[in-house]
């Protein structure tokens, strides 16, 4: 009875972390989830067409039952927002439906019936177009995910590349991926020696520096990037520096480029791989360098042999959460990088807010999600590894 209490106790603990995970976490991520690869446009607005087109063989002409089923749904549509999206829906899988639907609602308005639908265009006699309705009345599909990565299924239904310049996502995710890169590779050479220097002092010295890191921490990023739009214009205060001190004769162009979205990331996340470097730091022995050096090692050789494979967890830890945070980025390069600097999450905003395109805003996630598991796998893996040796 103890136990069972205990247990009923334990359970009520953790119930409302439970719920909050579930409301406000897992719930959304479904969502958006299903979102990518929902697409029940076509099958809610004609019900008859997709029963009709289900036991067609995609290869033969359209039967009568089809064209029956079409013209009755169309003529059963009211709402004009639903019948955009059918058009939309069609026009993306077939180009062309959106002028021959127009042609065609409206003779179906003024009386035209099943038989007179090639009359009305001679499209409608070409299976083509019947096998982009057929594809479409599908609730599920994978169109979103391949687009996402620049695929699509060709006549035959083999996954293939789209036409060059048809779609930029993976050009966009690599670039992003790159940035991502270089952003937590300059992040670890500043901030290895700068948690290396924190480490190595102490009393209000080791707090200053300290709050030199956290400090920026509890500023707003858009504060911060406006900052950095400031300093880095022809006439902020790095040209102007450069310029007074004669290193260059020219302000140099570091805003609405890439060095400037690198700069300004690298200033908003060097926080996040000091502190988890300094964690690791503050537990190793002091005496193990001094004891190195006693024992002849040079301070090179001590660093790359005994402190830094010490460290390793740490670096690993950091570049982890740089990364992944600077995969997400959108502030930032929409404020400082110029057009060919745009990262996957302005993408992903347009798709959401500019173009209400929701499925390919979840499938854009769902790589940036797949992309964040595999990451934490490898650092699961190197920590593994780390803690063994």
């Amino acid at each position: 009875m103890n136990a069972f209490r205990q247990s009923i106790g334990s359970l009520a603990l953790v119930l409302p972390l439970t719920l909050f995970l579930g409301v406000f976490f897992m719930w959304p991520l479904l969502t958006v989830l299903e979102q990518a690869v929902s697409d029940p446009v076509v099958s809610q607005n004609l019900p008859r067409t997709t029963a009709a087109v289900s036991t067609w063989n995609r290869i033969s002409p359209p039967s009568d039952d089809m064209r029956t089923a079409l013209v009755d749904d169309l003529k059963s549509i009211d709402d004009d927002q639903n019948l955009g999206e059918v058009v939309r829906r069609l026009n993306s899988a077939q180009p062309g439906f959106r002028t021959l639907m127009r042609k065609t609602v409206a003779a179906v308005k003024d009386g035209a019936g099943a038989a007179t639908l090639g009359e009305v265009d001679p499209r409608w006699n070409d299976a083509a177009f019947w096998r982009a309705i057929a594809e479409a009345t599908n609730p599920y599909t994978d169109r979103n995910l391949l687009a996402a990565v620049d695929l699509q299924h060709d006549t035959s239904g083999a996954i293939v590349a789209m036409p060059v310049g048809e779609s930029a996502n993976q050009a966009i995710l690599l670039r992003t991926f790159g940035v991502a890169a270089v952003v937590t590779l300059a992040t670890c050479l500043i901030g290895l020696p700068y948690a290396m220097l924190v480490a190595a002092t102490s009393g209000w010295r080791r707090q200053l520096l300290l709050a030199a890191v956290l400090l920026p921490l509890w500023t707003s990023l858009l504060v911060r990037t406006a900052a950095w739009y400031i300093l880095l214009q022809d006439k902020g205060l790095i040209n102007s520096s450069l310029l007074s001190l004669g290193l260059v004769s020219d302000p140099l162009p570091l805003l609405f480029n890439r060095t400037g979205v690198v700069i300004a990331m690298t200033h908003v996340l060097l926080p996040f791989m000091v502190l988890p470097i300094y964690s690791v730091l503050i537990a190793i022995p002091r005496n193990l360098m001094p004891a190195a050096a006693s024992l002849g090692a040079r301070p090179i050789r001590a660093f790359l042999h005994i402190l830094l494979p010490l460290t390793l967890r740490g670096i690993a830890s950091g570049g982890l959460l740089v990364f992944m945070a600077a995969l997400g980025y959108y502030i930032t390069p929409a404020l400082i990088g110029g057009p060919k600097d745009q990262m996957i999450s302005s993408v992903i905003a347009f798709y959401a807010t500019g173009s209400a395109n929701w499925g390919m805003a979840g499938a854009l996630g769902i790589v940036l999600l797949a992309a964040t598991i595999v990451l934490y796998g490898v650092y699961g893996r190197l920590t593994t590894k780390t803690a063994g040796a």
